[in-house]
């Protein structure tokens, strides 16, 4: 155990934040950033670790990292195309508390090496992967953190969802697990930490915000906001545009917000597919199932499941009745939850303050009439919520 990995493994998402000034990739990020004062903004906006590229073709050097070294305690990530053992003495003497291996650099013997002399010296490691291949491999060298890169390193060509798959391949294992590359948005960290992420680690696109620390604040901020009950496209644009971070469409035979289907939405966003009793496959990125309830659309409570998985609970009012202690049952409730229950733009702010949920779910108090949306309360909805 160490500090890095003891941040990283804290409850809910964490993120290590990333100072870089240049990528091979996309270029110039941020030519001039200043590693002290970016380090400092970001173990305030709330970042479990700092990483730092100290390779040229980065923009990076071991003078970036005893800068942050200097300004903050957060635990720091050397993060360079490490192989040799002085490789991680430098960074270690330089003031990191984790160092960055690369298993499309090294071999096997080449990464127990280096791993089993980052032990002796202190040193925490992060071992990337980006393949299925890998990711074994890191399993084998019984790695405590692993890292799942989006990024093919050859290319440069991001796949969220076979990285995505790899990261779920190692739930329930002890190890800690952090998703890197692709994420910009809230609901894809959201995508990575129901996956059974940790951890995202993000450098693009802090570097790339006018405000790099509060670019994080808002990558970490919850609660995520749901818009529900969604029928016509014009309408998922306008929750998109509002800032929603999921969109449901209820696919629920009685349900008078019945859609047609689950429509487009944006890569950057997560799709919600609403069943009661027995879910089908819709091509959502998650699934929304109520038990039925006799005389009822539906029952009260629902799960929030993932590839059939759960992975929260949704607490909701049953079906045209009020309960006076529903949020106070919510608060009570264990996990991740999302809130539902004839949340408004009056409301939204009181229940989030009352209950702190993961989500917040609105469908029918946003309509101008059933499965039809009213654009002003969306926005509204949304900036309440937040």
């Amino acid at each position: 155990m160490g500090r890095f990995r003891d941040a990283l493994a804290a409850p809910g998402l964490g993120a290590i934040a990333e100072v870089k000034r240049r990528s091979p990739s996309a270029g110039d990020l941020r030519p001039d950033a200043d590693p002290a004062r970016l380090a400092a903004q970001f173990a305030n906006a709330g970042a479990s670790a700092i990483s730092i590229l100290v390779d040229d073709r980065f923009g990076g050097s071991l003078d970036d990292l005893k800068a942050a070294r200097a300004a903050t305690a957060a635990p720091l990530l050397a993060k360079g195309f490490f192989t040799e053992e002085l490789d991680l003495l430098r960074v270690k003497l330089a003031g990191a508390d984790a160092a960055l291996v690369i298993l499309r650099d090294v071999d096997d013997q080449r990464a127990s090496a280096l791993l089993s002399y980052a032990r002796e010296l202190g040193l925490e490691t992060l071992v990337e992967a980006h393949d299925a291949n890998e990711l074994h491999r890191a399993v084998a060298l019984d790695a405590e953190v692993v890292g799942v890169n989006a990024r093919d390193l050859t290319t440069f060509e991001i796949d969220r969802v076979q990285q995505l798959d790899l990261v779920g391949r190692l739930r329930g294992h002890t190890r800690v697990v952090v998703a890197e590359s692709g994420v910009h948005t809230r609901a894809q960290g959201a995508a990575a930490e129901l996956a059974g992420a940790d951890a995202i680690l993000v450098g693009s696109a802090l570097m790339q915000a006018d405000d790099p620390a509060a670019k994080l604040r808002e990558l970490l901020s919850r609660p995520l906001v749901k818009v529900c009950g969604l029928t016509r496209s014009e309408d998922v644009d306008a929750a998109v545009a509002a800032g929603a971070d999921l969109l449901g469409f209820i696919l629920a035979e009685e349900s008078p917000r019945r859609a047609p289907a689950v429509l487009d939405v944006p890569d950057d966003r997560l799709s919600v597919a609403v069943f009661v009793g027995e879910a089908e496959d819709a091509g959502s990125d998650l699934v929304q199932l109520y038990e039925r309830e006799e005389g009822r659309v539906r029952g009260r409570d629902a799960v929030l499941l993932r590839d059939g998985e759960r992975v929260a609970h949704v607490v909701d009012l049953p079906w045209d009745a009020r309960d006076p202690l529903h949020l106070q049952r919510a608060a009570a409730h264990e996990g991740r939850v999302m809130l539902a229950g004839r949340l408004g733009p009056d409301n939204v702010r009181e229940a989030v303050r009352a209950v702190r949920p993961w989500a917040v779910d609105a469908a029918s108090q946003l309509e101008a009439e059933p499965g039809v949306k009213d654009h002003d309360k969306v926005r509204a909805f949304v900036e309440a919520a937040r």
